[in-house]
């Protein structure tokens, strides 16, 4: 991962560190304290109490009770934005006003305008910039796009994405009440199919045409610890169907609120086999007629970071990390960036645009 001396580490400043369970010390903390080249120099929430919490945790030298002395700190060279969607666009524009390199969560903005504007403003600037679709770069995901590159299934002719989950359904923990809302850039659409999807596109590539249903099926949701009931204007419901560049078919069922049964995974057909990229991010493959799936172990060139104790969500977060260390150090463009996070919220707009016209779009 290139030098790891103290003086060469990637010093990290991480807005959005609360204690209590979060993204922040779920997946990125462990996953900085696993990788030898960054060192995490800074931790913020909104209550100083929390912050130092936090710190002594992760042996972090500062916290601070908001974001300002975090983003302007000349100990810190990388900002990860770790927050709320809603909450994302300010804490950018900040980042970025220090002139330091800025790791934002998907989504990047709540609105396509939001995202353009985020995206210009940082290359305006000149640092650099991380989106957190981290799914893309797991090892099973590279070693998945690598097969179909080498001809594994011969020619594609098909891909298929199905994502049923329990999460957003007729109730949600309190802490979850904004996902209700769709303005708030946490839904079916604007998360869980952004993220699933992209891993996918990562290894069958780009879209030509599609048309989308977007729809929404729970008019109200219910917060678990109160039992209060509030209205969802969020959707829950995404179908997909569209033609890839290559002229492979690619169709997609993303559903939120499941009662039983769910469950993650992506079929690719072949003229000459079969893939199968499952929940944990693993490949089985079989290749020839009425054969059965096989797990195709993932090699281990395809680590960019080892794994050790680490869980899924937390080493998928360390190869992102690694993969920036990585660009900085050797001018790779490994990790999605601002402009990766522009590309695929056009996407997304244009499900919402095909599903409000009832059309097919052109891309």
């Amino acid at each position: 991962m290139g030098k790891s001396s103290v003086s060469d580490r990637i010093r990290v400043g991480i807005i959005g560190a609360s204690p209590q369970w979060g993204w922040a010390t779920y997946a990125h903390l462990p996953a900085l304290q696993s990788l030898p080249g960054y060192r995490v120099t800074a931790v913020s929430t909104t209550r100083q109490v929390s912050a130092d919490e936090t710190a002594r945790r992760f042996d972090v030298p500062h916290a601070f009770a908001s974001f300002e002395p975090l983003v302007e700190h000349p100990e810190v060279d990388l900002v990860v934005v770790s927050v709320r969607a809603a909450e994302h666009a300010r804490l950018v524009r900040a980042a970025i006003a220090a002139k330091k390199n800025v790791f934002c969560e998907w989504p990047l903005g709540v609105s396509v305008e939001e995202t353009t504007e985020l995206a210009a403003l940082a290359q305006a600037a000149g640092v650099r910039t991380v989106i957190g679709l981290q799914r893309r770069l797991a090892p099973g995901a590279r070693y998945l796009r690598d097969l179909l590159q080498e001809g594994y299934v011969g020619q594609v002719r098909s891909a298929t994405l199905q994502v049923s989950t329990a999460m957003l359904g007729h109730t949600r923990p309190k802490a979850y009440d904004y996902t209700a809302d769709a303005t708030k850039g946490a839904n079916a659409l604007a998360t869980i199919t952004a993220h699933f999807l992209d891993t996918v596109l990562a290894a069958v590539g780009d879209f030509q045409s599609v048309a989308a249903l977007v729809t929404r099926q729970f008019e109200h949701t219910t917060l678990a610890e109160t039992g209060e009931v509030i209205p969802v204007t969020a959707p829950d419901q995404v179908l997909i169907t569209g033609t890839l560049k290559s002229g492979a078919v690619l169709s997609a069922h993303v559903e939120a609120g499941k009662r039983n049964g769910g469950g993650i995974g992506c079929t690719i057909t072949g003229t000459e086999g079969d893939l199968y990229l499952s929940q944990d991010l693993t490949v089985s493959g079989a290749r020839g007629d009425n054969q059965p799936l096989q797990l195709l172990p993932t090699p281990e060139k395809y680590l960019l970071s080892a794994k050790g104790a680490l869980t899924d969500d937390a080493h998928q977060t360390a190869q992102l990390y690694a993969a920036f260390a990585k660009d900085v150090a050797e001018g790779t463009s490994l990790a999605p960036d601002f402009q990766h996070a522009l590309k695929l919220h056009r996407l997304l707009n244009t499900f919402a645009e095909s599903s409000a016209s009832g059309q097919w779009r052109t891309l």
